[in-house]
């Protein structure tokens, strides 16, 4: 049966490709998005964001048949774009991918996108689904997760586009999609995420810059505000009384605006800013909301999390 569905969605995708189109004469165009990367890390979630950009999506394609699906793409009249996903389910057959990707991107214009996420997060969901691993149930999910990091450590390092899915939900996910790969003016495709927290806690491990901010005066000592958080207005004004508060938003909102379009200009599609007080209750979230607000008004994309603060 699983042969006779794979038989016909092949004929199918090949019926709606192979129709030419007089103006290419003979010279291929389009486009091809392979998806990759770990068990779990939400390819399907990432081909079902692709499908909703119009794309023409496969799931699981066989490795050998990608330069014939290129190739059918590339002469079609009717299809532009194209995304696939191929992962370990193609077992030994994956070790191929390289060398194939590589021969396709002479066919038609080829991005990979590898996606992966922290071990402890694959494993929650994993243990959410209640599925098996891909390669088996003879071994744990986490030795099986370790041996399919080793088999895709090749296919990793030539991805044009690497995304750790770790810090999104499904809805931030398929947002993250849409803005990468929508058609419009490229510019400020890149997801900033202003992050509080506390020292005491420890920093975030995904955290790409850090800040900390205990050199400004805590109300963890104010009786008032010690149950409160930054979001309060009257804690915010107390922070904001002092003048090195503002001098600090200022400089760091400077170096950021500078920053983000040379990080933007290397390829990176999100930035995870962190503020550190404490605990991770007043000063930072007060930051974080500041600088968030100045990001948001020169057009970034901003996602703001409070860690450690108490909601």
């Amino acid at each position: 049966m699983a042969l006779r569905r794979l038989a016909s969605k092949l004929n199918s995708a090949t019926r709606k490709l192979a129709s030419k189109d007089p103006k290419h004469d003979g010279r291929p165009s389009g486009e091809l998005v392979v998806i990759t990367g770990m068990s779990g890390s939400g390819k399907a979630s990432v081909l079902k964001a692709f499908e909703d950009l119009g794309y023409y999506c496969v799931d699981n394609l066989p490795v050998g048949l990608i330069p014939h699906f290129a190739e059918l793409v590339g002469r079609s009249a009717e299809i532009e774009r194209t995304a696939l996903v191929v992962d370990v389910r193609e077992g030994r057959q994956l070790e191929e991918l390289p060398r194939i990707i590589h021969s396709v991107k002479k066919i038609i214009s080829t991005r990979m996108i590898f996606l992966e996420a922290a071990d402890s997060v694959l494993l929650r969901r994993y243990s959410e689904t209640r599925r098996p691993h891909p390669l088996g149930t003879h071994n744990t999910v986490k030795s099986s997760l370790a041996a399919e990091r080793r088999h895709l450590r090749q296919i990793r390092g030539m991805a044009d586009l690497v995304i750790d899915t770790s810090k999104f939900n499904v809805h931030e996910l398929r947002s993250h999609i849409i803005e990468l790969f929508q058609k419009k003016e490229k510019g400020r495709n890149i997801l900033v995420s202003c992050v509080s927290f506390g020292f005491k806690h420890g920093v975030p491990d995904d955290a790409d810059l850090v800040f900390d901010v205990r050199f400004l005066p805590n109300p963890h000592f104010v009786p008032e505000f010690r149950p409160l958080t930054g979001r309060d207005p009257k804690v915010a004004k107390y922070i904001r009384s002092f003048p090195q508060t503002a001098e600090f938003i200022q400089r760091i909102s400077e170096l950021l605006i500078y920053l983000l379009p040379h990080y933007i200009r290397e390829g990176k599609s999100y930035l995870t800013i962190a503020f550190g007080c404490t605990g991770g209750q007043h000063r930072s979230v007060m930051i974080a909301e500041d600088v968030a607000k100045r990001l948001k008004k020169t057009g970034y994309r901003i996602k703001v999390t409070h860690r450690d603060s108490p909601k």
